[in-house]
């Protein structure tokens, strides 16, 4: 088996100009020239898109966005589709965040819709799932992810989801400097892999990086790296500066 390459992956959300946007993927381009087996995506907004794509031609750093709508085109005011996205040099896509979820009304069955979109597109799709604090309060966290991967990722077959990110993230531990410890990530991230191969055989569910994403700090990337089934971080404020950045990617 090929091991799962490490990707961290910086999620700006609404940050940064089009000009604060470049500088700070220059900066970063320049402190992980020269770091090697892992991969790096960062997501500016969208009006940052193109611009940051220009900034990091000839370098080892990937473009994805925060969104993007199912429909290819048409009268939906503020959406923005695949192909704007893969015109803009995005190759990855974040689906599905908890943020998504709660403040605009994102649904699993929306999700889906949106990775299908994602991957017809040659788009990878990072899909993001995660309980919140009253769920796993209520020792509901398997259950709920349960029923996020098999709406998010219903109708799809073993050879549509080669290109398939999933980023797990307790929605407890976004932005509020709880961190869950690295046998709680673990335990998820091991039972997220455990129903990919119960639906979608070993081949894929060995294959599938798995990110951890919820304060992640250059302090304790290295130990939840350190799990078995963590291949990854999807990273928010931490991913905002170059040098804090840089030090998670060189975990």
């Amino acid at each position: 088996m090929t091991p799962r390459t490490p990707l961290i992956a910086g999620n700006w959300k609404m940050f940064k100009t089009g000009r604060e946007a470049v500088e700070t993927a220059k900066a970063l381009a320049e402190k992980v020239q020269t770091v090697s087996g892992v991969d790096v995506m960062i997501a500016p907004a969208f009006t940052a898109l193109s611009l940051v794509s220009e900034a990091l031609k000839e370098t080892n750093i990937a473009l994805g966005a925060q969104n993007l709508h199912w429909e290819m085109e048409g009268a939906f005011t503020g959406e923005i589709s695949a192909p704007m996205l893969k015109a803009a040099g995005c190759s990855h896509v974040i689906i599905g965040h908890s943020e998504r979820r709660q403040y605009f009304g994102e649904t699993d069955e929306t999700v889906n819709r949106r990775i299908k979109a994602a991957l017809e597109h040659d788009l990878v799709p990072v899909f993001c799932i995660g309980e919140t604090e009253t769920e796993r309060e209520a020792e509901e966290t398997f259950s709920v992810l349960d029923k996020q991967i098999k709406k998010g990722l219903e109708g799809f077959s073993f050879g549509d989801l080669d290109k398939l990110v999933i980023a797990y993230e307790p929605v407890w531990a976004i932005g509020t400097g709880k961190t869950a410890t690295t046998e709680q990530a673990q335990e998820v991230h091991g039972f997220i892999r455990s129903m990919i191969g119960d639906h979608y055989g070993d081949t894929l569910a060995k294959a599938v990086r798995i990110l951890y994403g919820g304060s992640v700090k250059p302090d304790n990337a290295s130990a939840l790296m350190a799990m078995p089934d963590v291949d990854g971080a999807l990273v928010g404020g931490a991913s905002l500066d170059a040098e804090t950045f840089s030090r998670i990617v060189r975990f």
